[in-house]
């Protein structure tokens, strides 16, 4: 057995990495260079000690003990760089996924907890290896502790032991405090002699041994300044070695016992290590490969009879669906794991017993699902309504790592480090190509997924604590996935027969448009085709081209907006493509998936995708059908009320990023407007052209309201005057004058920036993140898109926030009035119910009282709302 003993010097390796690697980013943009460091040196540490015993000691705090001596002890030290403060968190959770003990205490320093250890562990007979970056620690070199001290980088190193350091300097080990004493040390602001350097210490050393028997000798000393010095500063000389003296007898609560090394914890280690994105490490390690192989052999029961002990509170389930649209997709079986063990249930044997049924639907069950949204939805269309959720892995997940395009379980569950697990495609395989599994097989990898879920669990949970993020999964996310669930389950009754008339009246424009396009081409060409296009347009016709691509001139709709003015062809094509996306897009695709029997579409609300916490809605995507062109808005007159005698009602905020602005930023002008129920825009005109109200023009109503906008997602000058077309400087000198007028904005997009840069994250006002590594790009193109990112998000995420909560708010409202009312859509900024006629009045009442009431900000929320026949109408 290995008696070998390491303790590291926690601060001072991790300065060291930090100022000898290159400054490093993960893809959330957190500083990872001293992490990395930190990593290479204890991989070689342990690949070539191999040791029985292992601490990393930190310094507790500023002050220690030395400070009582001497105020000015470490004084003049730079403060330490925020992009290594940032690292030292994740540092000590490095430590831990390696299994290495670390301790620090109060009021001494790391040196102290390495000096005694390294002592005890000699007493035991113990061989002691001390790392650091600082040659202090060389003092307490002696026959069975050697010393290494970071030379290049982190991992090449100088080693002391007492025969180099008198090699190095011709005085013994116990020599070196002295030394320390007399020439003092510039780095811990010990003073030492004045005029006394190293050649002179290690002189009078040689002759004098100590500090002490110098100090008694001074009359022998040659050297008129000399001799000066050393009876002026003997105190100082005294103190300064003192200062220097590690102890070797610290009141530590710690002992060889408590650091026992215990070797990787590969289930922390590898998500840590995807998290900070060392992809080396990765490598070494192989988890793909112990994936396969670990694999093998996880014990569970197969179950063709439900037993009590598979059905108890606090159980991991997971619902086996391969497909991905739950809505319609067969579920295969049912994996649980708890403290009792892991259990595969088949369909057949699980929703056929009634046991099972009152234990999915029993409130007081507690269970931990993925995606509890699916798991509700699912089983709903089976008439079973699953309750007691009291853990989504999925939504955890997704407030941890917004940035991360999840998609199945395994995905999830391997970036929080629990790698025994493959995805459906590796298991089934993918498309055409899927392959039936045994039952055996299959059972297996769904047990696996339960089991995947009940380990991740508390880890997730510490994480969003740490995040101060638990609230926002407890009491806004977690409620939400309920309320998207009954959305989708109700669906929006769709008239078919209104969108198969909208389709002949958009079929008989486009054919119109055809034919105008044809006249003013001179011939007849396929309009679909980009070649065919490109030849009249810059052939025929003489168009400048101002793109090209590789199969000829770009003819993309950036193009054609450019050259609108330039032919009256152009204008045409532009109107014929949105007719065609609409005809094939919204008219075509809606009739698709129209629900034969109910005459509804179920779409999909997509809770873990956005980084902003913006919710996206798919098969059909109800949040994109247009706006701006009256062929699009119509199409909403297809989406009616599902019952006799009931109106659709929309709620809508009103410039709610604006407001969010006002409150975040604090600028007293914007507020007092908001306050005043100005309308905004006017009121940005108003100082932005410097008139008065009634000279304020259409014209710059509008521009101001571009600026107003512009300014919420970071518009450049040169955005600005792309949207207004005005010139750059007209534009600036526009975005200038906003900042006049509101400077605290100005300071708010300033602060935000810096502040993301060195955070490497951004929050909302519930604290969702969004985590921009570009921000520190050298590329400026990539750099200022991440600035952009960084003034949007707080106040786009915020707003999601609000709508969010205002959902909850309704859901909880419509409950306790006992209302027939439901909840149907949320696009962006506006809720949309259906109501019976009866409840409009009330609805008038508590919709918006809900909706301005979600959060309180220092501006008002303000909620415009309409109602009728149609979606259409009720703008």
């Amino acid at each position: 057995m290995s008696k070998k003993v390491i303790l590291i010097d926690g601060n001072s390796i991790a300065y060291r990495a930090f100022y000898a690697l290159p400054l490093l980013n993960n893809d959330k943009g957190i500083h990872t260079n001293a992490i990395y460091g930190f990593a290479m040196m204890l991989t070689k540490l342990i690949e070539e000690e191999k040791p029985a015993y292992m601490l990393v000691a930190f310094d507790a705090g500023k002050t220690t003990f030395r400070h009582a001596t001497y105020k000015e002890y470490k004084g003049g030290r730079q403060k330490t760089p925020p992009e290594l403060s940032e690292q030292f968190p994740y540092i000590r959770k490095l430590v831990q996924a390696f299994g290495i003990a670390q301790y620090e205490k109060e009021n001494y320093e790391a040196d102290d907890i390495i000096g005694t250890l390294s002592k005890q562990a000699e007493q035991s007979g113990y061989d002691v290896r001390i790392v650091s970056g600082d040659k202090d620690l060389t003092q307490l070199a002696s026959e069975k502790t050697t010393v290494y001290v970071t030379k290049k980088g982190v991992t090449e190193m100088d080693v002391y032991t007492p025969e180099t350091i008198f090699e190095k300097y011709g005085i013994d080990v116990e020599q070196i405090i002295d030394m320390k004493g007399l020439m003092g040390d510039t780095s811990d602001n010990i003073p030492g002699v004045p005029g006394v350097g190293e050649k002179t210490a290690i002189k009078l050393l040689k002759e004098y041994k100590t500090v002490e028997k110098l100090l008694e000798s001074i009359e022998n000393i040659r050297g008129k300044k000399l001799k000066e010095n050393l009876t002026t500063y003997k105190e100082q000389a005294l103190m300064s070695k003192q200062l220097a003296t590690i102890l070797t007898e610290a009141p530590i609560d710690i002992s060889l016992k408590d650091i026992a090394y215990k070797g990787l914890d590969e289930q922390q280690l590898i998500p840590l290590y995807k998290d900070l994105g060392f992809e080396s490490f990765l490598e070494k390690m192989n988890p793909l490969e112990k994936d396969e192989t670990s694999l093998k052999g996880i014990s569970f029961t197969f179950v063709h009879e439900i037993s009590e002990e598979m059905l108890i509170t606090d159980s991991a389930l997971y619902m086996e669906m391969i497909e991905d649209n739950y809505h319609q997709a067969p579920i295969l079986g049912f994996g649980i794991k708890n403290e009792n063990g892991n259990y595969y249930i088949p369909e057949q044997v699980a929703l056929h017993s009634k046991q099972f049924v009152e234990w999915l639907e029993n409130e007081h069950m507690k269970k931990y699902v993925y995606d509890a949204k699916r798991s509700i939805v699912a089983l709903r269309k089976r008439g079973i309504e699953i309750r007691g959720i009291s853990f989504d892995l999925l939504i955890a997940s997704y407030l941890l790592n917004p940035s991360e395009h999840i998609h199945d379980l395994s995905d999830v569950a391997k970036n929080h480090g629990y790698v025994d697990i493959l995805s459906d495609d590796q298991v089934y395989g993918k498309g055409a190509k899927r392959s039936p599994l045994t039952d055996e097989e299959r059972a297996e990898h769904v047990v696996r997924k339960a089991d995947a879920i009940f380990e991740l669990k508390d880890r997730l949970i510490t994480d969003l604590k740490e995040n101060d993020q638990y609230d926002l999964f407890i009491h806004l996310e977690s409620p939400l996935s309920h309320i998207l669930a009954d959305m989708e389950s109700t669906g929006v009754k769709v008239d078919r027969n209104r969108l198969i008339q909208m389709g002949d009246e958009i079929a008989e424009r486009l054919k119109k448009i055809e034919e105008k396009i044809y006249s003013l081409a001179g011939e007849t060409f396929n309009i679909n085709s980009p070649k065919q296009l490109a030849v009249i347009l810059f052939e025929k016709l003489g168009l400048p081209p101002l793109k090209k691509t590789k199969t000829g001139y770009s003819t993309s709709a950036d193009v054609l907006e450019k050259l609108q003015n330039a032919h009256p062809i152009i204008e045409e094509i532009l109107h014929y493509r949105q007719l065609v996306k609409l005809q094939t897009t919204y008219i075509d695709g809606l009739l698709k998936v129209i629900h034969p029997e109910t005459g509804k579409v179920y779409t999909r609300f997509n809770q873990a995708l956005t980084q902003t916490g913006r919710l996206s809605s798919t098969e059909p995507n109800l949040q994109n059908i247009p706006i701006r062109l009256e062929e699009g808005r119509k199409i909403r007159q297809a989406f009616i009320p599902s019952e006799q005698d009931w109106v659709i009602f929309s709620a809508d905020y009103s410039q709610i990023e604006l407001r969010v602005l006002a409150h975040i930023s604090g600028d007293e002008q914007l507020i007092e407007a908001f306050k005043q129920g100005m309308d905004i825009h006017t009121k940005t005109a108003m100082d932005v052209f410097h008139v008065n109200k009634d000279e304020v023009t259409s014209q710059m109503r509008r521009q101001a309201k571009a600026v107003n906008f512009g300014i919420v997602y970071g518009i450049s000058d040169y955005g600005l005057s792309q949207n207004l077309h005005i010139t750059r400087k007209e534009a600036g000198e526009f975005i200038q004058r906003y900042f006049e007028s509101y400077p605290k904005v100005k300071e708010y997009m300033e602060y935000i920036v810096q502040e993301a840069k060195q955070t490497g994250y951004v929050t909302t006002l519930l604290n969702r993140r969004r985590y921009i590594p570009e921000i520190t790009s050298r590329n400026y193109n990539v750099r200022s898109f991440a600035e952009r990112t960084a003034m949007n998000t707080p106040i786009q995420g915020s707003a999601a926030d609000i709508i969010k909560k205002a959902m909850i708010d309704m859901a909880f409202r419509l409950k306790k009035e006992n209302m027939k009312t439901r909840l149907l859509l949320q696009v962006h900024d506006e809720l949309i119910f259906e109501a019976p006629k009866e409840e409009i009045e009330k609805l008038k009442e508590i919709v918006p009282d809900c909706m301005e009431h979600a959060i309180e900000l220092k501006v008002p929320l303000k909620v415009d709302y309409a109602y009728g026949p149609t979606w259409f109408d009720a703008k």
